[in-house]
C-alpha cells in the first residue's frame, strides 16, 4: 500500500489532505491550551476558595480552631490547597509536554511538507516542459514533411511542362531535396526528443512521484502517530497525578476521623470553666408573716452569719453563694389592680413586695456578672494585670499564655543576643569590618530587656503559681490575713441584712452591701488556694537526665532517679512530680519519661 502507486495522479487532493492533517494537529494544540487554561482557573479558585475560609492570624476566630472538627476543617482547606497544585501540575505538564512539543512539531511538519510538495511541482514542470518540447517537435515534423511534399510534388509538375526551361525544372529539383532533407532531420530530431520524453515520463511515474508521494506519506502516518502520542501523554499527565490527589482526599477522610466530640466537649469546658460551683437550694421565703423575711442560705446576709465562713470555691461548702449573681433590686410593685390588697376580703400584703421566686431565678440565669472578680474590688482595676477579674480556671489559662509569650519574647532577644555577640567577636578578628565597641550600647540594651521580660516572667509565674496552688507559704499568709479580716469584721454582714430589713420600702441598693460583700468575698476566695489537697500521683516517670532545678517552681533531679508524676505535660513543656510529701515541682518533660496510671483519675492514655 503506497500512495506513490495507488495515488499516482492524485496530487492536488494529497496536497489538501495533507493540509487538512496539519489543521487537525493545530485545532488539537487549541484544545488542549484551552485545558490547560481551565486547569489553571480551576486550580486558582480553589486556592482563593481555601484562602477565604482560612481562619485570620491573631483573631477571635483562630482560637476557636482548636476544636477537632475545627482542625478537621482547616485540614481540609489545606488538602483543597495541595489538591489544586495537583491541577497546577496538570496544566504546566500539558503546555511543556503537548502545547509546546506539538507546535514545534507543526512547524517542522509544515517545512517538511512545503519541500515534498516543492519536489513535486518541479518534476511536473519538467514533464511538462518535455511534453512541449515534444509537441513542439512533432508539429516541426509535421510541417517539414507537408513541405517536402509540396517542393516534390511542384518539381514533378515543372518536369512535366516542355515549357518550363531547364534550369527552373533543376532549381525545383534542388528545392525538393532541400526540402526532404528538412523532414528528415526534422523526423530525427522528434524520434530523439519522444524517445527522452518517453524515458522522462516513465522515470517520473515510476520513480520521481512514488519517491515524493512515499515521503508525503511518512510524513502524515508520522502526524497520525504524534497526535496519538499526544493523547496517551494527554492521559498520563492526568494519570500521574491521581495518586497524590488520592492522597489528599485520603488527607480529607483522615482529618474528617480524627474528629473527637468528647475531646471537643472537653475543650469547651476549659474554655469557659470558672472553677466556682454552683449554688445551693433557695429556702421557702415566708410570706404569710408581714414583718418576718426569712433570708436565703446561700444570700450573703447569712453566708457570715453563723460563725466560721463557709463561701468557698474548692468545692468543700454545698451551701454557698454563686459568685456571679448580680444583686439586682426588687422589682417595682404591681399595679393596683393586681395587688393582693385590692381584691374584697384578701390577706393584708407585706410593706415591701417581695419578686417571685421565677422571676429571680431568670435574673440569675440571664444576668451577667456584677462582681467579676473579688481581688480587682479590692485594689479597684477594671482590668487587673495578673487577670484577677476572671473565674480561676481561665484566670490559670491566661496567665499560662502570658507566660508562654514572654519565654517566647526571652528566647527571641537571646538569640539577638548571640547574633550580637558573634559579630562582635567577628569585628574583634577583623578590625576592618567594624568597631566591636559600637555594639556595646546594643548588647546592654538587649541584655536589659532580657532581664526586664525575665522579672516580667517571675512575676506572672508567681502569680500562676498562686493560682494552681504551688506557693504554700504565701497561702498560708493570706490565709492569716484572711482569718484576721473576719476576726475584724464579722457583724458587716448582719448589718447589711439590717440595713436591708429597715430599709423604708423594703428594698435595697448594691451601693449599700457592695462594701460588705467584697470584705467576705475576698477573703473567701483568697482561702480557695490555702486549703488544697495534695494531688493525687497518676503515675511515675523515671529521669533521662539530671536537671538543676534552680528557678522558683522547679524541683532537680538525679539521672536515674524515680519519681511520682502528680501532673502532667499540659503543652508547655513542663511535667510536675513529687519525691516525698514535702518535696515537689516541675521538671522538663523531655527530661523524664514518663509511665502514667491508665485508673489514675485524670491520666490519659497515650499510643
Amino acid at each position: 500500500m503506497s500512495w506513490g502507486t495507488e495515488l499516482w495522479d492524485q496530487f492536488d487532493n494529497l496536497e489538501k489532505h495533507t493540509q487538512w492533517g496539519i489543521d487537525i494537529l493545530e485545532k488539537y494544540i487549541k484544545f488542549v491550551k484551552e485545558r490547560t487554561e481551565i486547569e489553571l482557573s480551576y486550580a486558582k479558585q480553589l486556592r482563593n476558595l481555601s484562602k477565604k475560609y482560612q481562619p485570620k492570624k491573631n483573631s477571635k476566630e483562630e482560637e476557636e480552631y482548636k476544636y477537632t472538627s475545627c482542625k478537621a476543617f482547616i485540614s481540609t482547606l489545606n488538602e483543597m490547597n495541595d489538591y489544586a497544585g495537583q491541577h497546577e501540575v496538570i496544566s504546566e505538564n500539558m503546555a511543556s509536554q503537548i502545547i509546546v512539543d506539538l507546535a514545534r512539531y507543526v512547524q517542522e511538519l509544515k517545512q517538511e511538507r512545503k519541500l515534498n510538495f516543492h519536489d513535486g511541482r518541479k518534476a511536473q514542470q519538467h514533464i511538462e516542459s518535455c511534453w512541449k518540447q515534444l509537441e513542439s517537435s512533432k508539429r516541426r515534423f509535421e510541417r517539414d514533411c507537408k513541405e517536402a511534399d509540396r517542393a516534390q510534388q511542384y518539381f514533378e509538375k515543372m518536369d512535366a511542362d516542355i515549357n518550363v526551361t531547364k534550369a527552373d525544372v533543376e532549381k525545383a529539383r534542388q528545392q525538393a531535396q532541400i526540402r526532404h532533407q528538412m523532414a528528415e532531420d526534422s523526423k530525427a530530431d522528434y524520434s530523439s526528443i519522444l524517445q527522452k520524453f518517453n524515458h522522462e515520463q516513465h522515470e517520473y511515474y515510476h520513480t520521481h512521484i512514488p519517491n515524493i508521494f512515499q515521503k508525503i506519506q511518512e510524513m502524515e502516518e508520522r502526524r497520525i502517530v504524534r497526535i496519538g502520542d499526544s493523547m496517551k501523554t494527554y492521559a498520563e499527565v492526568d494519570r500521574q497525578v491521581i495518586p497524590i490527589i488520592g492522597k489528599c482526599l485520603d488527607g480529607i477522610v483522615k482529618a474528617a476521623e480524627s474528629i473527637d466530640q468528647k475531646n471537643d466537649s472537653q475543650l469547651v469546658i476549659e474554655a469557659y470553666k470558672s472553677g466556682f460551683e454552683p449554688p445551693g437550694d433557695i429556702e421557702f421565703e415566708d410570706y404569710s408573716q408581714p414583718m418576718k423575711r426569712t433570708v436565703s442560705d446561700n444570700s450573703l446576709s447569712n453566708s457570715r452569719g453563723e460563725g466560721k465562713p463557709d463561701l468557698k470555691f474548692g468545692g468543700k461548702s454545698k451551701g454557698k453563694l454563686w459568685p456571679f449573681i448580680k444583686k439586682n433590686k426588687p422589682p417595682p410593685p404591681p399595679p393596683a389592680s393586681a395587688s393582693p390588697s385590692a381584691v374584697p376580703n384578701g390577706p393584708q400584703s407585706p410593706k415591701q413586695q417581695k419578686e417571685p421566686l421565677s422571676h429571680r431565678f431568670n435574673e440569675f440565669m440571664t444576668s451577667k456578672p456584677k462582681i467579676h472578680c473579688f481581688r480587682s474590688l479590692k485594689r479597684g482595676g477594671a482590668t487587673p494585670e495578673d487577670f484577677s477579674n476572671l473565674p480561676p480556671e481561665q484566670r490559670r489559662k491566661k496567665l499560662q499564655q502570658k507566660v508562654d509569650e514572654l519565654n517566647k519574647e526571652i528566647q527571641k532577644e537571646m538569640d539577638q543576643r548571640d547574633a550580637i555577640t558573634k559579630m562582635k567577636d567577628v569585628y574583634l578578628k577583623n578590625p576592618q569590618m567594624g568597631d566591636p565597641a559600637s555594639l556595646d550600647h546594643k548588647l546592654a540594651e538587649v541584655s536589659q530587656n532580657i532581664e526586664k521580660l525575665r522579672l516580667e516572667t517571675q512575676k506572672f509565674e508567681a502569680w500562676l503559681a498562686e493560682v494552681e496552688g504551688r506557693l504554700p507559704a504565701r497561702s498560708e499568709q493570706m490565709r492569716r490575713q484572711s482569718g484576721l479580716y473576719d476576726s475584724q469584721n464579722p457583724p458587716a454582714v448582719n448589718n447589711c441584712a439590717q440595713d436591708r430589713e429597715s430599709s423604708p420600702d423594703g428594698s435595697y441598693t448594691e451601693e449599700q452591701s457592695q462594701e460588705s460583700e467584697v470584705k467576705v468575698l475576698a477573703t473567701d476566695f483568697d482561702d480557695e488556694f490555702d486549703d488544697e489537697e495534695p494531688l493525687p500521683a497518676i503515675g511515675t516517670c523515671k529521669a533521662l537526665y539530671t536537671f538543676e532545678g534552680q528557678n522558683e517552681g522547679t524541683i532537680s533531679v538525679v539521672e536515674g532517679e524515680t519519681l511520682y508524676v502528680i501532673e502532667e505535660d499540659k503543652g508547655d513543656g513542663w511535667t510536675r512530680i513529687r519525691r516525698n510529701e514535702d518535696e515537689e515541682g516541675y521538671v522538663p518533660t523531655s527530661y523524664v519519661e514518663v509511665y502514667l496510671d491508665k485508673n489514675a483519675k485524670g491520666a490519659k492514655t497515650y499510643i
